[in-house]
């Protein structure tokens, strides 16, 4: 369990992304009764907009959108490294313009701290450099040393005991600075320690690789963090490695496409097939979507474009994220994981 003021979260836990403080097309409300014990939001996104002063004004994220559980921010180092052509590292920090009105922004790591002050969420992240894949050696080990040193200035900045400061690790594929990078963080001390640069398109094998490698030398009792993982098998072959945390808009942007997740598989609910189709997504759901509406149905609303299918849509697949980790957590305390394993494996239909 990872207790922060504002509830606990069990762990492995997966977090919704709401990158603008929202969790698209889901309220407050339907978070909590989902059961989602803790949020992402996006500290570049709410940086440009509304703005952190503003936040801070109105009490905070937890006040500003209406949520009672925990908040982590990332600190958006990988949105500004998405932002390749408008943006320039430097030693001090990174220099970018807007993606809304071109505007040009500097963030140092101690500028980072301060805005995730002002949001109060419960757990921070450390300004980072994410490399893209493929890259060489050089600028590997030069990227983790500029990661590395950015972590030191935001242990030194951060002043708030009511906030979790978590490290990232960088070091792309290269072993050895993967190691680097995880001792280098334990030698300045954080509260949970994340892995990043992950899911930039390298192979999955280097991506279980460097999940594994920090994992080994980051200590048990604090959480590990892996970001951006978010298909269910990655999740689970994540959490087999050691990893306690998770985010990624998969099941929302899925969900937005009709792209549902079930105990079998996936279901793309656009399809003919489901045209006259009286059953719920997935029989086994117990969430308000599957309780009360039929495939058909679902796929009439997705069809016509009506906005309610893809609330609904979207509650479904948080919901199924959300008691999968559940399963997880069960089967771990019973030590039944690589079975449980066995049997996902088994059920998968696509």
């Amino acid at each position: 369990m990872l207790i922060t003021p504002h509830g606990i979260i069990h762990t492995p836990a997966f977090m919704p992304v709401g990158t603008l403080g929202s969790v698209k097309s889901l309220t407050s409300e339907d978070l909590e009764t989902i059961g989602t014990e803790v949020i992402l939001a996006n500290t570049y996104h709410l940086y440009l907009r509304p703005g952190h002063l503003l936040i801070k004004k109105f009490g905070g994220l937890h006040k500003f959108i209406h949520w009672k559980g925990p908040f982590l921010t990332d600190s958006g180092g990988y949105q500004i490294y998405s932002l390749a052509k408008k943006r320039e590292i430097r030693e001090e920090g990174v220099v970018f313009r807007s993606h809304i009105d071109g505007s040009s922004h500097f963030l140092t790591p101690e500028k980072v701290i301060e805005i995730q002050n002002c949001f109060g969420s419960d757990i921070i992240m450390c300004l980072d450099e994410c490399p893209p894949y493929p890259i060489d050696y050089s600028y590997a080990e030069k990227s983790l040393r500029l990661t590395t040193n950015w972590a030191g200035q935001s242990k030194l900045a951060h002043k708030n005991l009511n906030q979790s400061l978590f490290g990232i690790a960088q070091g792309s594929v290269y072993p050895d600075l993967r190691r680097r990078a995880a001792a280098s963080l334990i030698e300045i001390g954080f509260d949970g320690y994340a892995i990043g640069g992950l899911s930039v398109g390298e192979p999955k094998e280097k991506t279980w690789e460097a999940i594994e490698i920090c994992n080994e030398i980051f200590p048990e009792d604090r959480p590990r963090y892996a970001m951006g993982i978010g298909l269910p098998e990655d999740i689970l072959e994540a959490v087999i490695r050691g990893a306690d945390m998770f985010d990624c808009v998969v099941p929302t942007r899925h969900a937005r496409t009709g792209t549902l997740f079930t105990s079998f598989g996936k279901l793309t609910i656009k399809k003919a097939q489901y045209t006259e189709d009286e059953h719920p997504i997935d029989e086994t759901c117990n969430c308000y979507v599957c309780k009360h509406y039929s495939r058909a149905y679902l796929r009439h609303l997705f069809i016509s474009q009506e906005l309610l299918a893809y609330r609904l849509n979207s509650y479904h697949n948080v919901y199924y994220y959300l008691n999968f980790m559940k399963q997880i957590r069960q089967a771990i305390l019973k030590g039944h994981l690589a079975e449980f394993r066995k049997k996902f494996y088994e059920v998968q239909k696509s």
